[in-house]
């Protein structure tokens, strides 16, 4: 079911020639930029028509108005059973929680007296969020998107989600009732690559519409991740998001049953979802395989997501020689999630350099993450939790510079700008400053 990666007695290679040695989905974003392309163009072109007749084309539903009316989101949350509403709000609770605590604050440098630097952190105007739709529904991704935006203090927040034929066209009512839930009252039933397109364009096109946004978040499917990439810089972005990623850092001392049923709760997801054991224990990986067998043969969705996420060559059990060298290798992987269920988790757990979100022992699964531990679950997936992180507060906030100087703190520098802008080849920069004090360069103190 899950192959096995031995790495054992040999000397594990620095950085990618490591991560080569890794299981990985292949997700390639260069080969959907074409597919997605024109559907953008189509959409800039022509507006809400076009999103609509994608709509209908890739979700076989047609809808007369993207925007879904403010009584259906309201008529979904007096729906919405009491059980997942108290789920939601105790989610969204602890998500502001942890969320309001990463709030900027502006900050004053004194450089010299006369002369300073002021940081200030200004939210964007309007955000578009995504929350996928297809597989499952995720209710949860409207919580994770919307309350960083919030508390960072966004004021216009658009919500996508892809009709569904099942709803008369509408998204999925839970995600309309975590709408109601956050108070967002604009929803569009748009998804996929037309649903990035039309935050990048907006749908001005003779109708009450999507006006443009200044950035783009939220996971999806292959060709969502291609239209950000295609209209980064139109629009910024959080991040291509690819499949899931699970990876579990364990010894001897973890629980074969909780290890298997982490690595099967990722592949839930999506056939491409990757589930890695590295662990120094041939012990527990034949337990966690035996386990493995036993919780899949009664697991709902085998046959489309978990056995051939499990199966495939982005999910696999390495064995390594020692947790030090376990370190390494969860350190070149970079995983989306990474638990660390070992006798020292905590200390193993600060040694961590590489991953989206890290996960203490036995009683901090991924699926707390996923709802409500308070943490975010939108997490840089393919490796990129090298280089970035997941969504938060700071994905919102712009950080402004604001220079204050006096003529006398000018005059003090003014020789430094003159010399490196005439080092630079640069003499007008330099001219800047001299027009100031007669055209000549002040003596400096």
């Amino acid at each position: 079911m899950i192959s096995r990666i031995d790495l054992r007695g040999e000397t594990l290679p620095e950085g990618s020639a490591l991560r080569d040695l890794l299981p990985r989905a292949e997700f390639d974003v260069e080969a959907a930029l074409e597919k997605v392309r024109p559907i953008c163009e189509d959409v800039r072109h022509h507006g809400a028509a076009a999103v609509i007749e994608y709509g209908e084309k890739f979700d076989g539903v047609r809808v007369e108005d993207l925007r879904v009316p403010a009584e259906a989101i309201a008529r979904a949350l007096e729906e919405l059973d009491p059980a997942v509403r108290a789920a939601l709000e105790e989610s969204i609770r602890r998500a502001r929680l942890v969320h309001r605590e990463q709030r900027r604050t502006t900050h004053t440098t004194q450089v010299v007296p006369g002369g300073t630097v002021t940081e200030k952190w200004i939210p964007v105007d309007r955000v578009g969020l995504y929350v996928p739709g297809g597989r499952a529904v995720y209710p949860s991704s409207v919580v994770m998107n919307v309350v960083p935006a919030q508390e960072a203090g966004v004021e216009g927040i658009a919500v996508s989600s892809p009709p569904q034929k099942e709803f008369g066209g509408l998204p999925h009512p839970t995600i309309l009732a975590a709408c109601a839930l956050l108070g967002v009252d604009e929803v569009y039933a748009a998804g996929g690559a037309q649903a990035i397109a039309m935050f990048a364009y907006g749908t001005a096109d003779g109708r009450p519409g999507c006006a443009p946004v200044d950035l783009v978040t939220g996971p999806g499917n292959i060709y969502v991740a291609a239209a950000k990439r295609l209209l980064k810089g139109r629009i910024g972005i959080d991040a291509e998001a690819g499949p899931t990623e699970i990876a579990v850092l364990a010894d001897a001392t973890a629980d074969p049953v909780h290890v298997a049923a982490d690595l099967i709760s990722q592949a839930e997801h999506d056939p491409m979802a990757a589930s890695v054991l590295v662990t120094d224990s041939d012990e527990l990986a034949a337990a966690v395989e035996a386990e493995l067998k036993a919780q899949v043969a009664v697991a709902r969705h085998v046959d489309d997501r978990i056995a051939p996420a499990l199966a495939g060559r982005q999910s696999a059990i390495v064995l390594v020689t020692d947790l030090e060298d376990g370190l390494r290798v969860v350190n070149a992987y970079g995983a989306e999630h990474l638990e660390i269920q070992t006798a020292e988790a905590a200390a193993l757990a600060d040694r961590v350099r590489n991953a989206g979100a890290v996960f203490v022992g036995p009683w901090a699964p991924v699926s707390l993450g996923d709802y409500c531990a308070g943490s975010n679950h939108v997490l840089p997936t393919g490796g990129c939790a090298c280089h970035s992180s997941g969504l938060s507060v700071q994905s919102f906030l712009r950080g402004v510079h604001i220079v204050d100087y006096t003529r006398d703190a000018l005059a003090d520098v003014a020789h430094h700008v003159v010399t490196l802008a005439e080092a630079e080849d640069l003499p007008a920069h330099g001219a800047a400053i001299k027009a100031r004090f007669g055209w000549k360069v002040p003596e400096s103190k």
